[in-house]
C-alpha cells in the first residue's frame, strides 16, 4: 500500500488525550472520547490540513508497556506499527500528572527511532501550565509544547512545529475513485480478521473477545488494478443488549459506516447460521442503499457434503429474504481461502450499481412487459407510459402510469424481477418509482 500525503502518528500512555487532539487535527469528532483508559485500541486514520500542507493523522491505543495481557498487547504491536510507518510522531503526555515512569519509557522507545518527534503536553487549560510544560524536556525529545486539545489552545503553535518537521512536500496523485467496502456484521464473526487477510497484514485487533474493534478504520488496498478502502467495523449487537456510552458510539459509527459504503459485505458465521442480528444488520444495509454481498467465514470449520453449500444458502435466503439479489461468498478469513473473492465481487457489485440503460431500450422492455402482465385493481387497467432510469448508485428507475394508485406491490415485484433478469442488477438493491402522466415528459 502506498500513501500519497505524509503520516503524523499520535502516541502516548493511556488516558492523556489521543483521541481528543486527534478530534481537534481532523476537524471532526471521529475518534471515540471517554474518560476510560484504553478506549482507543485501532489505528484511526483521517486527512488534516495546516499551512497549507495536507497530511494524514493517526490515532493509536494507549502505550502500556508494562501490561502482557493478550489486548494490551496487541494494542502496543498496533501503535508500534504506527510509529514505524510515520514521518513525525506527536508524543502526547498529561501535563497535570507530570513526567511519570510510562512516559520515560515511551520517551526511551522514541529517541532510539529516526523518525521526527514533537511533544504534546495535554489538558495545559490552567495558567501556570506552560511553566509547568517545561518539565517534559527532561525527556530528551525537544521543545515540549503545552496545548489543550479539549479547548485548542496552543494547538497552532503544535502544528507549526509538526509541518516543520514533515518531509518536503511531493505532488499527489489525483484520487481514483476507491471503492468504499464496509466489513459489517455481529460481534466475532472474524470482521477484523477478514480485513488483515485482505490487507497482508495485521492492521486491526483480533481477539475472541467480542467488541474488540470500536472505531470504523479505513485502510486502502489495491486488488487486480483496482483500489479500494475497506472499512472494518464494530460489532454490531441487538439494541437492547448495546452497553451505553463507548460500546453505543462504536455501534453508530459502524451504522454510518455503512451509509457512507458502495458495496456492504455482511459476515455471518457459518458455525452458529443466520440469525435473527444477522437479518437485522441485512435490513440496515438495504434501508442504506448500498450494494451487499454476503460473506459467510468460518467455512474451514463446517463439515461438508454435497449439499452443504446449497442447504446453508438455502437457509440463509430464508432468513435474509431482502437481500435475495446478495450474492452469497463462503471464505475462511483464518486461512485466506477466498477472501479476495469479496474484493472480485464488491466490483462486479459496483458495476451494477453504475449501469445505466438506454431509455429507448427500457421504454422497449416496459411495453413488453405490459403486454405479459395484465395489472388491474378493483377493474381498473395499470398503463405504463414512459419509463426511464433517473439515477444510479443505486439503479433508480421512474415510471410515468395512468394511476399509480393501481400499482400494486406485486407489480413493482414483478417489474424489478425482469429488470434484475434483463441487465443482470445483482448485488444492489432498486428503487421503482412511480408517477401520474400521460405521456412522456418535456425535454
Amino acid at each position: 500500500m502506498s500513501r500519497a500525503l505524509p503520516l503524523v502518528a499520535l502516541v502516548g500512555r493511556p488516558n492523556v488525550g489521543k483521541s481528543t487532539l486527534f478530534n481537534r487535527l481532523v476537524g471532526a469528532r471521529l475518534a471515540i472520547v471517554a474518560e476510560v483508559p484504553g478506549t482507543t485500541r485501532d489505528r484511526l486514520y483521517a486527512a488534516a490540513e495546516w499551512a497549507g500542507r495536507s497530511f494524514s493523522v493517526v490515532d493509536t491505543g494507549g502505550l502500556d508497556m508494562g501490561s502482557e495481557s493478550e489486548i494490551t498487547v496487541r494494542v502496543r504491536n498496533q501503535a508500534l506499527l504506527a510509529i514505524e510507518e510515520a514521518d513525525v510522531v506527536v508524543l502526547v503526555a498529561d501535563v497535570i500528572q507530570g513526567v511519570t515512569s510510562e512516559d520515560q519509557v515511551v520517551g526511551d522507545v522514541l529517541r532510539r527511532g529516526r523518525t521526527p518527534v514533537v511533544v504534546a503536553v495535554n489538558k495545559a487549560e490552567r495558567p501556570t501550565s506552560r511553566l509547568d510544560a517545561a518539565e517534559f524536556w527532561s525527556l530528551g525529545l525537544g521543545e515540549p509544547w503545552a496545548v489543550s486539545a479539549l479547548h485548542g489552545r496552543g494547538v497552532g503553535d503544535l502544528l507549526d512545529a509538526v509541518v516543520a518537521a514533515l518531509p518536503p512536500a511531493t505532488e499527489a496523485p489525483a484520487p481514483n475513485g476507491a471503492l468504499r467496502v464496509a466489513v459489517v456484521g455481529r460481534p466475532n464473526v472474524g470482521k477484523s480478521s477478514l480485513v488483515n487477510q485482505l490487507l497482508g497484514r495485521e492492521r486491526a485487533i483480533v481477539s475472541a473477545e467480542p467488541g474488540t474493534t470500536r472505531d470504523a478504520i479505513d485502510e486502502r488496498v489495491v486488488y487486480a488494478d483496482r483500489e479500494y478502502v475497506l472499512v472494518d467495523t464494530a460489532g454490531i449487537r441487538r439494541r437492547g443488549r448495546v452497553e451505553p456510552g463507548i460500546e453505543k458510539y462504536a455501534v453508530l459509527r459502524a451504522t454510518r459506516a455503512i451509509e457512507r459504503a458502495d458495496v456492504a459485505a455482511l459476515l455471518l458465521d457459518a458455525t452458529a447460521g443466520p440469525t435473527a442480528q444477522d437479518a437485522h444488520i441485512g435490513g440496515a444495509v438495504r434501508e442504506a442503499g448500498c450494494g451487499a454481498v454476503i460473506v459467510i467465514n468460518k467455512w474451514d470449520l463446517i463439515e461438508k457434503d454435497t449439499n452443504t453449500e446449497r442447504e446453508f444458502a438455502r437457509r440463509v435466503r430464508a432468513e435474509l429474504r431482502f437481500l435475495d439479489y446478495a450474492p452469497i461468498v463462503t471464505v475462511s478469513a483464518r486461512t485466506g481461502q477466498r477472501a479476495a473473492r469479496v474484493l472480485a465481487m464488491a466490483a462486479e457489485i459496483q458495476a451494477c450499481r453504475e449501469f445505466r440503460v438506454p431509455t429507448a431500450e427500457l421504454n422497449r422492455l416496459v411495453i413488453d412487459l405490459q403486454a405479459r402482465h395484465d395489472a388491474r385493481r378493483k377493474g381498473r387497467e395499470l398503463k405504463l407510459r414512459y419509463a426511464t432510469q433517473v439515477a444510479v448508485n443505486p439503479p433508480t428507475f421512474l415510471f410515468f402510469v395512468n394511476d399509480r394508485r393501481l400499482v400494486h406491490f406485486s407489480f413493482e415485484r414483478y417489474m424489478e424481477n425482469r429488470l434484475r433478469e434483463r441487465y443482470n442488477f445483482h448485488g444492489t438493491p432498486m428503487r421503482l418509482l412511480f408517477r401520474d402522466g400521460s405521456t412522456a415528459p418535456k425535454r
